[in-house]
């Protein structure tokens, strides 16, 4: 596994262990052991794993991810921890690094920002512009679902365009913020938004992210 791959999902991993298998989290009705779940069959059941994305297949997955929820949470984290099988294309290096490091940090703010007493993660530079080349990779996708003209603002001025159109709201932040407003967690990111105030409200609701 890769540096920042391997990194996250320690942090990742720690995370739901401290928080508990029926701790909440930001993603839609899922607990931790939810969460876990789903980590798990992702990496572990590519037959399954397509439900995330293929709509026909969703019912097929939520199945077998209520499956593995049933599993003991230490059985979850564990095969977790581990990482994936050695047949699996998630155990490529380059497949690790490209698929995992920013869905790894967004599943950890969804644990971490779910709890009464969270604190913000401080980034290291290094990986802060790891999750900005991410985000002006796939902010397009992300953002093409957006009500509004969508452009994304680092603090030093560096900007990736969402949604081209009007009117336009710009939303600055740090690169995690900025990720995780992207990805649809626009309540719990720490950002600051210009723009018609209409559009503003709007953008903030919309179904942002990769679904």
């Amino acid at each position: 596994m890769s540096t920042h791959a391997k990194r996250e999902r320690l942090l990742l991993a720690e995370l739901l262990e401290t928080a508990g298998p029926e701790a909440p989290t930001l993603c839609a009705g899922w607990t931790a052991r939810d969460l876990a779940a789903h980590l798990v069959i992702r990496e572990r059941r590519p037959d399954a794993a397509g439900g995330i994305l293929i709509k026909p297949l969703a019912a097929r997955g939520e199945r077998v991810r209520e499956e593995f929820a049933a599993r003991p949470f230490d059985e979850l984290l564990r095969l977790f921890r581990g990482g994936p099988p050695r047949v699996s294309p998630f155990a490529l290096k380059q497949v690790d690094e490209a698929a995992n490091v920013v869905e790894f940090f967004v599943h950890g703010e969804d644990v971490r920002r779910a709890q009464p007493d969270w604190s913000p993660r401080e980034l290291d530079p290094v990986f802060a512009d790891v999750l900005w080349r991410r985000l002006e990779t796939a902010a397009r996708i992300m953002g093409r679902r957006s009500p509004a003209g969508l452009v994304l603002r680092r603090p030093d001025g560096q900007t990736a365009v969402a949604r081209r159109g009007t009117p336009v709201v710009t939303v600055t932040g740090d690169p995690g913020e900025l990720l995780l407003f992207a990805f649809g967690r626009q309540a719990a990111a720490r950002v600051t938004t210009e723009g018609d105030k209409e559009a503003v409200a709007e953008v903030r609701r919309a179904p942002l992210g990769l679904g």
